[in-house]
């Protein structure tokens, strides 16, 4: 028995058989040459088939898939023709290199340029690698990279998945993942949440685990134990017979009727038609990127007319909060945003790209009041990367003019949380995106398992700044009450761990959103507890030393998780 200590993303406790990610596709000859016959113009022309038939395979796989899935499967696909892969790959073959050691080459150059330039660049390093390996494979006929096959439902190991692999793994067959790299905030993490997988991340040696090794892992604990004993075994029996969810009513609500809507993050009208049947008392987070991801130009006006109409169609007469383009960083578009930038993550992103290319958010403030004026929701619109009161109050001035009224930012920098009563003071809302606050308040990459602990919205930082934004919110609204009750929300993961969605709720926070599938669990744990002891939990989570310390105090107070599984 053999006990390796990660980080828990994704509650659970399952027992099966380990399977290894397959070998990686082999390197290419560094000494082949192109075939007899050949140009160079011919190989480049392979070259470009190939990366459009990877390409287009991973955006079939996008058009079936959805939420998370659905965003990085296009974000890897507008990687397989990125003209700065293919540039540096036409240059080897150039110099009378073979089109495969070609590709193989520029993929690691690009990947070491973005590594080199940190932060969101660096994540894209994993999407680079795999789509030159994707190339290759098609280049010389050889499978693509891929999920193991099995005959029995096994806890697939890893170094660390790539994002399109991940995004199409069969959850029937698939029941955990371990990996030995990443962080709460990878690819990998969320995607797991969203499938409601159980899941270890930044696990040293799990890529090393036997195949058919057994293995348990508990998606709360970070634990995985090769070749468990009893108390593993009695542990993975006791979560399989746990009491089940209840399917969530509708109302999210302390046990006293105080009510705290359970809303959704969804990034297509696909998905917006799953999270109603789920439940969900609106849309918390609407992400616009899945209508320009993928994409050389701009998408029209008509074209997001009818998405963003898909998605309000959805939720006739509630609530739906849609963020404007949240383009840069990890979400380069090659229209919008500048790929040079040293510090893409501290760069033109969000809101701010309208400083260097102004029209795109005009254009999309457009769209969304005409797809809201066809429709009945009730539609509200925030801003991403917004850190100053000025910038809240163009961004009211924008939406005014285009016929929107409620405005409202997202508070990822923290420089927001602190000027909050000034910012809300312009807006009518604020909703907290805590993967980026945290990132942004830690100084720690969300993709690193070795800074995963930092990576934590459990951090007394994260919650201090949290707390400061809803005490903000209260102060702008005492000041100017005829304007209406300014309310904070949460939309980024941190929304979805039903303890912490206590604490949130006993600090204030207004309304949560989250992954539907996340909706009963949060839903029953908040009905478990009156408002006045979510207060005290979230006091007591505020008073902690450590992220550790927080999450124990308030699980501790908590028995129906351990009852749940949760």
């Amino acid at each position: 028995m053999r006990t390796i200590q990660g980080i828990g993303v994704s509650a659970g406790r399952v027992l099966g058989p380990s399977h290894r990610m397959p070998p990686p596709v082999p390197e290419p000859d560094a000494e082949a040459k192109p075939g007899p016959g050949s140009t160079v113009d011919g190989e480049k022309a392979r070259l470009k088939e190939a990366a459009e038939a990877v390409r287009g395979d991973l955006l079939h796989r996008a058009e079936t898939a959805s939420g998370d899935a659905k965003a990085v499967l296009d974000a890897t696909a507008m990687m397989a023709s990125d003209p700065m892969l293919l540039k540096a790959a036409g240059k080897h073959i150039n110099a009378g290199m073979a089109t495969d050691r070609a590709i193989w080459e520029a993929g690691m150059e690009v990947a070491a340029m973005l590594q080199s330039l940190g932060g969101y660049m660096a994540e894209r390093t994993q999407d680079v690698l795999d789509v030159r390996s994707r190339i290759v494979a098609e280049l010389n006929g050889l499978p693509a990279p891929g999920i193991p096959a099995s005959d029995v439902p096994f806890i697939l190991t890893a170094v660390e998945l790539a994002p399109a692999d991940t995004a199409t793994l069969d959850p029937a067959m698939v029941i955990g993942l371990v990996t030995s790299e990443g962080g709460p905030q990878s690819h990998t993490a969320i995607l797991a949440r969203s499938l409601g997988l159980p899941a270890v991340v930044g696990a040293p040696g799990a890529d090393e685990v036997a195949d058919g090794a057994e293995i348990y892992l508990d998606g709360t604990s970070g634990t995985v134990v090769v070749e468990p004993g009893d108390e593993e075994r009695a542990a993975a029996q006791k979560y399989a017979s746990r009491s089940s969810l209840p399917v969530f009513n509708g109302t999210g609500a302390t046990s006293d009727g105080h009510q705290v809507p359970l809303l959704a993050n969804v990034g297509s009208g696909k998905d917006a038609r799953a999270a109603a049947e789920a439940g969900a008392e609106g849309i918390g987070l609407l992400r616009t990127e899945f209508c320009f991801l993928g994409r050389d130009t701009e998408p029209t006006i008509e074209e997001q007319v009818a998405a963003y109409g898909a998605v309000f169609e959805a939720f006739p007469g509630r609530k739906v909060v849609i963020r404007t383009l949240d383009a840069g960083a990890d979400k380069p578009l090659p229209f919008l945003t500048d790929a040079t930038e040293p510090n893409p993550a501290l760069g033109v992103r969000g809101y701010r790209t309208d400083y260097v290319s102004p029209g795109v958010l005009a254009r999309q403030l457009e769209a969304i009041a005409a797809a809201a004026g066809a429709h009945t929701a009730d539609v509200w619109v925030m801003a991403p990367m917004i850190s100053t009161a000025e910038e809240a109050a163009d961004f009211a001035v924008m939406c005014a003019g285009a016929g929107l009224g409620m405005p409202g930012v997202m508070v990822e920098v923290p420089a927001a949380a602190l000027m909050s009563e000034a910012i809300l003071s312009r807006v009518r809302f604020a909703s907290l995106g805590t993967n980026d606050l945290t990132q942004y308040t830690m100084a720690s990459d969300r993709q690193l398992g070795s800074l995963a602990s930092l990576n934590d919205p459990w951090q007394p930082a994260v919650l201090q700044l949290i707390s400061a934004t809803v005490a903000g919110a209260a102060r702008a609204t005492a000041l100017e009450p005829a304007a209406g009750t300014r309310t904070v929300g949460v939309c980024g993961e941190a929304a979805a761990d039903p303890a912490l969605a206590v604490v949130l709720a006993g600090m204030g926070v207004n309304t949560l959103s989250m992954t539907p599938r996340a909706l009963s669990g949060v839903g029953v744990v908040l009905g478990s507890v009156t408002l006045e002891e979510a207060k005290e939990l979230a006091a007591r989570a505020l008073a902690a030393h450590s992220a550790a310390e927080a999450r124990t105090i308030v699980r501790s107070r908590l028995p129906i998780l351990e009852q749940l599984g949760l």
